[in-house]
């Protein structure tokens, strides 16, 4: 039997956000198999369940952890995280690079020197540059954000 469209557009959005759990068939929480309302493929909830069970249920964790198809550091890390952040804590930490990690400040500088020595040097040269005087490679899509960002600071 195929699932209704809407829990199409439902696991679309769960892998799109990261919150997809990738072995829904682990959960055996009997809520989650006699409601609707309780997604297995849903991660933050079923996170949230698992610990309500334990914490307002007093349930095991080990027995907990099982039930909802997780390990015990999975539900203790949980746990920390929802003290920390509430509901919004159990959502994942966004994914790879979280600033310009090349781009440092002595990059930046640089950048800046050459640009005021030569003002029409595109992305391309200066990363040539880059990686010639600091030995570090950076694209020149990168140089050009930084850039464009740099500019709307100044305006």
């Amino acid at each position: 039997m195929s699932r209704p469209k809407r829990d199409d557009a439902k696991s679309k959005t769960l892998r799109d956000t990261g919150t997809l759990n990738p072995h829904p068939e682990r959960v055996t929480d009997e809520r989650f198999g006699s409601d609707r309302f309780f997604d297995p493929r849903d991660l933050v909830q079923v996170k949230y369940e698992m610990l309500k069970r334990s914490r307002i249920e007093g349930q095991p964790v080990a027995k907990t952890a099982r039930a909802f198809g997780l390990s015990r550091p999975t539900f203790y890390k949980a746990q920390q995280d929802y003290e920390k952040g509430g509901l919004a804590g159990l959502l994942p930490a966004r994914r790879g690079p979280h600033r310009a990690h090349k781009l440092t400040e002595e990059v930046m500088e640089l950048v800046r020197d050459e640009l005021s020595a030569e003002p029409s040097l595109g992305a391309p040269e200066l990363a040539r540059r880059i990686e010639e005087h600091l030995s570090v490679t950076v694209h020149p899509r990168s140089i050009e954000r930084a850039l464009a960002r740099t500019q709307k600071k100044t305006k």
